[in-house]
């Protein structure tokens, strides 16, 4: 399997991502110290074909004796609204109802987002939540920190509430130094611009190496 070249552009993405990974000198997703964060975006069409392809690059990699992991951003995303209480969920789901039927129909969505991303934003928000689920990982797996890999996926879920540069400024420095590879859902936009979803406007303050 690990010889085996995927002819689409996802799947030579990800060979990318696994020969980098397998190197002869260890893991070279990034070319800043300290800083071993990757991306590999990928069309939102093709979320089901990311997961089996990164599936197989997990196999692939536990067989060279790799620990691999991954974090779904969506598990913590519920997480947090489920800790605000059932009183909160409903009283957000009746006002964007109430909303949704008023002569300003885009309003309910604007007032969910503007109070799901308080819940999300800064480095107490989910941030925190990836860093501890990251700590809990390599504690699992502490016989081997040098050969650990850990994905976050289901970013999807956080549009539009949250833009996931902000989360990786945040986890930046919290990771001990294993290789972190953010699975992006959109489309790349010049040489470093990445649009989230295809839908919002080109973000460009990402500093990780982006795997097209």
């Amino acid at each position: 399997m690990s010889g085996y070249q995927h002819p689409t552009e996802l799947g030579r993405a990800v060979d990318a991502l696994r020969e980098d990974l397998l190197g002869d000198d260890g893991p070279q997703i990034s070319t800043v110290r300290n800083y071993n964060f990757a991306i590999l975006p990928y069309d939102p069409e093709d979320e089901f074909k990311l997961r089996r392809a990164i599936h197989e690059l997990s196999e692939t990699l536990r067989d060279a004796g790799w620990n691999t992991g991954t974090i779904p951003l969506n598990a913590l995303l519920l997480a947090r609204l489920r800790a605000q209480g059932s009183d909160f969920l409903e009283s957000m789901i009746q006002r964007e109802k109430r909303l949704a039927t008023s002569s300003e129909p885009g309003r309910g969505l604007r007032t969910l987002k503007e109070r799901v991303v308080t819940l999300l934003e800064g480095p107490e928000g989910i941030a925190k939540d990836v860093i501890r689920e990251i700590d809990r990982l390599l504690d699992e797996r502490s016989s081997n920190p040098d050969r650990t890999v850990i994905f976050l996926g289901r970013a999807g879920s956080l549009y539009p509430f949250f833009r996931t540069s902000a989360l990786l400024k945040h986890v930046a420095g919290h990771t001990r130094n294993v290789p972190v590879v953010l699975l992006y859902p959109g489309n790349v936009v010049g040489e470093t611009g990445l649009s989230f979803m295809g839908v919002l406007p080109a973000d460009r303050d990402y500093r990780p190496r982006i795997y097209r």
